[in-house]
């Protein structure tokens, strides 16, 4: 697994080339100045992400995942957020970059779908409209023919029936799972380099969930492009992501391959997300959330997390606190179970028929 603070440091490659990874974020920090203090988002979160990788971006809601995300795109508002670090895309500097410019990379280069979808779309324009701007902003020789040909195409290949009719349809008449392709085809339009995906599968039930996580798959290998996907469900992680940052207090506590990151987590906190499962059985009151306006240290989710006595002994030859065989034995992912034995997949791979078939109810 990766150490947070022994990364190498990138190098900015001269002549536009890129050598190395695609996405290069380096000690990015994002405060919001608000009337009770300044609130510190985001803290020195440094990753980077290869092309045609996947990376993952976990933590409970305030952790920053989204904020940082978002920083990539150049979506703050500069006279409300201080932003400090590095953020370069194929070498390119991202902070402090003007919006004339930054409005060339955004959809082009880089491109975002949105948790709701049905707030992102407009509800007065049809969706083929929205779809054919998104091209011509970026195609300005292209024609509004040629921009329909594309949007009619780009709907066909997210899986949307009768895609030269339904282009003519509003958003409120795409259902949920529609309306998440029809974003997901406004995001890949240009063929960006970069697709940032931020709970995509949140207000969706399993079933088209698995339906949009598997679209996006097969749609990242069409198009090459790197993936950062932003969600709650470790079981989409467990699937999707080649590494995964797990983030608290707006803070990178954990990065790494994914499967070294779920199956041998070293953080509590990341122990704590892992065995997070509601149990009927189980009294647990919530704990309070940090508050981003105090420096929260990674140490502090310890605090937070109920682990075994084990987790606090490190292991023998070792220099860091691990979980050792005895610790894991009692976590939710033992040493022995690989990502996909996670109970957060099992109700999706039961509805896709790579489980065990379930019980039908009974008529009454």
């Amino acid at each position: 697994m990766t150490s947070l603070d022994k990364r190498p440091s990138p190098t900015k490659p001269e002549g536009g080339s890129v050598d190395g990874p695609l996405l290069v974020v380096e000690d990015l920090t994002v405060r919001f100045p608000t009337e009770d203090g300044e609130v510190t988002a985001v803290r020195e979160l440094s990753y980077q992400l290869e092309v045609g990788k996947t990376l993952g971006i976990v933590g409970e809601s305030g952790s920053g995942k989204s904020v940082s995300s978002m920083a990539v795109l150049g979506l703050h508002d500069p006279r409300s957020t201080r932003i400090s670090g590095s953020i370069r895309l194929r070498g390119e500097e991202i902070v402090g970059m003007q919006e004339a410019q930054m409005r060339k990379l955004r959809g082009n280069d880089v491109a975002m779908i949105f948790q709701d979808a049905l707030a992102a779309l407009h509800p007065f324009y049809r969706v083929g409209q929205q779809l054919e701007e998104a091209y011509l902003v970026h195609h300005p020789k292209a024609t509004k023919r040629d921009a329909r040909r594309k949007a009619v195409e780009m709907l066909d290949r997210v899986g949307i029936p009768r895609p030269d009719r339904r282009v003519d349809d509003y958003p409120h008449q795409f259902s949920g799972g529609m309306r998440q392709r029809a974003m997901i085809a406004m995001g890949l339009i240009n063929d960006p380099s970069l697709l940032i995906a931020d709970e995509p599968t949140t207000a969706l039930d399993v079933t088209v969930q698995a339906q949009i996580l598997d679209l996006l798959q097969d749609l990242q290998r069409e198009f090459n492009s790197a993936v950062i996907i932003i969600t709650h469900d470790l079981g989409v992680i467990a699937e999707m992501a080649d590494d995964v940052l797990v983030m608290y207090a707006g803070r990178a506590v954990e990065y790494g391959p994914g499967k070294e990151v779920l199956v041998h987590p070293e953080m509590p906190y990341t122990w704590g997300l892992l065995s997070s499962v509601p149990r009927r059985h189980l009294g647990h009151e919530r704990a309070d959330d940090p508050d981003p306006r105090q420096p929260a240290e990674p140490a502090g989710a310890a605090e937070r997390v109920p682990v075994p006595p084990a987790v606090h002994a490190p292991v023998e030859g070792a220099g860091r606190s691990v979980h050792d065989r005895a610790a894991r034995a009692h976590s939710p992912v033992s040493a022995g179970r690989p990502p996909e034995a996670l109970p957060h997949r099992e109700p999706r791979r039961d509805l896709r028929g790579r489980g065990a078939p379930r019980d039908r109810p009974r008529a009454c």
